[in-house]
């Protein structure tokens, strides 16, 4: 019999917070996990091609096993660069 951990799906937009939790086989990965949640039926723009995925905010890759109370996120990709978004808020506050 294969063990089964428990895991989080978390993904947000602007609008939207999405958490899943599903049990995965203890030696899915991250990217089997996130196709088994079914995150990318509900969020058909999310292209892990192009974006990048984290645990607990800790950037990890699609290849990398879970342990037991993983809680995955997927990130969105930057609108505006923070550092330029920084610039922009000083500016109009001096």
């Amino acid at each position: 019999m294969v063990k089964k951990i428990k895991i989080e799906v978390a993904y947000a937009t602007s609008k939207q917070q999405c958490i899943i939790a599903i049990q995965v086989d203890a030696d899915c990965t991250l990217e089997e996990a996130i196709d088994c949640s079914g995150i990318l039926r509900v969020f058909p723009e999310i292209d892990l091609v192009k974006q990048k995925v984290g645990v607990f905010g800790k950037q990890r890759k699609l290849t990398d096993l879970l342990q037991q109370d993983d809680r995955i996120e997927i990130y969105r990709s930057l609108i505006i660069d923070p550092k330029e978004a920084r610039r922009k808020r000083a500016k109009y506050h001096i």
